[in-house]
């Protein structure tokens, strides 16, 4: 072990540190996504695992295979569970006791999202806190997989758990257990992504063990702050080579999927000195359905915008400090008990993301992207395989097109905005569940025009084979397309088509409804939104839209009316006179 004798840490074991914290929860991330039982979570890597105070919740290290707008949430329900104990609110902890949560209005997101919390001692005192959190596929409530469109209350949405001890002394509470068993779809499948979920904090503690043992306990506390420093200072110093001024942008919520008409997020950040203050004020205010905000996921979702335009700063609650985010009061972003937030975590925040990208790209246009597709694409389906004789709740994420640059064009079907989730694979998905995928392609055509174009979309169909089945969506974009930059043109809208009994249904809010029956031979076809384009598509290299057009990406009819480039008829070259003439006009 180091011998330091109290002085500053040398750059060298500093560094070390940093990097095994960081291993600690690349560690847990792998064996909850190994051990789990649920596709969403083994395949998907819909979860996140993270290190944080024993004083009060902040975070020292998160996985970076875990979902970025679990950065904040788990910050403050970790928190929370730390008042709550201080003042009697919940039991108080002892080696060994791991406490479930999934509460959105004490530090969470949607009720699918379910956080572990455990206490990690040395010499019989809290060191520091061990949480995780895990989309389980379903948590109760009106409909398969908890994504309930037109809810009205939280009730509606699930079981909500305020932190309780599920496992006391390391034993799994067969009470509790029961309890939760006893509200949700297809429980005997979950043990195995409890289990996941619980081995995963074991082997951060005994990891975390060992880093202790060899470092010493003093050595990483100090290694802890000065990490916390330095990821402040490197933001405040990104934040001052901004220009001083107030950056204005707006976002929209298709609807709330009880009112059809969109959600406004107007956002106003303030560049001043080596601090960013965003501000909310003028939002919709609080709405009747499931697209209501809870605070910690307002702030997330800044966070992590954050962490998109300055990836270079190590995570820890010291890059949030230069980060101002001012409470949003009496909007639909600061939600409040019995609100109903089923879309909060996968399309909430992505719209707030959405809208600090479209202010930030103003003061930093070399840095900052136009918006990414940015809907987790959630559509759950729930039913009875006649051929199992078993229940079954399957839950299909989806990517799409990422936003174009200043330097190239944006990724094909990069995941979410919020996180490294990916769509599981289809042929574990038609093994689990009674579907058959008739049709899982790019979306092309989607990426919007511009001097470097967005991304392109997903297009997929699924059949049901067997059985009847309930769809719900929960989508976003299906009315605005994700929003182009600097001229650029917006990318193509999400879509979704029901086929069934022989006819065509799409949803009246476009991207949202519930409870949709389902039988054998019907279809569901869902096109992911494109990626905004970045800059005039005018601008763009008439070789660079040839290229496009041989790929299949856009048609000849296309690229004439996007970028101005006009093919020489028959053939798959570029009419130069013809595209100076339109582009001149």
């Amino acid at each position: 072990m180091p011998n330091l004798d109290g002085a500053k840490l040398d750059a060298i074991t500093l560094s070390v540190l940093q990097a095994a914290l960081q291993q600690v929860c690349d560690e847990m991330d792998l064996t909850f996504s190994r051990a789990a039982f649920s596709p969403v979570i083994a395949e998907a890597n819909d979860r996140s695992d993270g290190i944080y105070s024993a004083v009060d919740g902040s975070l020292i290290a998160q996985g970076s295979q875990g979902l970025p707008v679990f950065v904040g949430v788990m910050q403050y329900s970790t928190r929370t569970v730390i008042e709550m104990i201080a003042d009697g609110r919940c039991l108080a902890p002892e080696p060994g006791d791991i406490y479930i949560v999934n509460d959105p209005y004490l530090g969470g997101t949607h009720l699918m999202d379910v956080r572990f919390a455990m206490p990690v001692y040395r010499d019989g005192k809290i060191f520091c806190w061990l949480s995780n959190t895990g989309h389980w596929p379903d948590i109760g409530g009106s409909v398969p997989g908890g994504f309930s469109a037109s809810a009205t209350a939280v009730e509606q949405e699930g079981l909500r758990l305020p932190p309780v001890k599920l496992f006391k002394k390391g034993v799994l509470d067969p009470e509790i257990y029961a309890i939760i068993c006893s509200n949700i779809r297809v429980a005997d499948q979950r043990i195995g992504d409890i289990r996941a979920q619980a081995a995963a904090l074991l082997i951060g503690q005994d990891r975390l063990n060992g880093i202790l043992d060899r470092y010493g306990d003093e050595t990483v506390v100090e290694a802890i702050a000065e990490l916390r420093r330095r990821a402040a200072e490197q933001m405040r110093a990104n934040i001052a080579a901004i220009p001083n001024g107030i950056y204005r942008s707006k976002a929209f919520v298709d609807s709330d999927g009880v009112v059809n008409e969109p959600l406004t997020i107007a956002l106003a950040v303030e560049k001043q000195g080596d601090t960013l203050t965003f501000d909310f004020a003028g939002s919709s205010k609080p709405c009747a359905g499931p697209m209501n905000s809870v605070l910690a996921t307002t702030l997330s979702s800044v966070y992590l915008a954050m962490r998109h335009i300055f990836p270079d700063v190590p995570i820890s609650a010291g890059a949030f400090e230069p980060l101002i985010v001012k409470q949003p009061e009496g909007t639909f972003l600061d939600a409040k008990y019995p609100r109903p937030v089923s879309g909060c975590a996968a399309e909430v925040s992505q719209r707030i993301a959405e809208a600090v990208f479209a202010a930030m790209v103003q003061a930093l246009p070399e840095k900052v992207t136009a918006a990414p597709a940015g809907s987790s694409g959630n559509f759950a389906l729930g039913g009875n395989d006649p051929a199992r004789g078993r229940d079954y709740v399957m839950y299909q994420i989806s990517g799409g097109g990422y936003g174009g640059n200043s330097g190239h064009d944006g990724l094909t079907n990069g995941c979410s905005t919020i996180g490294i989730s990916k769509s599981p694979p289809v042929e574990i998905m038609e093994q689990a569940f009674p579907v058959l995928y008739r049709h899982y392609a790019l979306r092309e055509g989607s990426g919007g025009a511009g001097k470097h174009r967005g991304g392109f979309g997903l297009a997929y169909e699924v059949e049901i084979l067997r059985g009847d089945a309930r769809a719900s969506f929960v989508m976003d974009h299906g009315r605005f397309g994700p929003q182009g930059a600097l001229g650029g043109k917006d990318g193509a809208v999400n879509t979704v088509i029901v086929f069934r009994n022989g006819e065509e249904h799409v949803p009246p809010h476009l991207s949202k409804e519930q409870d949709i029956a389902l039988k054998a031979g019907d279809r569901v076809r869902v096109g992911t939104p494109g990626g905004g384009g970045y800059g005039d598509p005018r601008e763009r290299d008439p070789d660079l839209v040839l290229r496009d057009v041989a790929l299949g990406y856009y048609t000849s009819e296309e690229v004439s009316e996007k970028f101005g480039v006009v093919l020489s008829a028959g053939e798959l070259a570029i009419d130069r006179t013809a595209t100076d003439k339109q582009r001149a006009g």
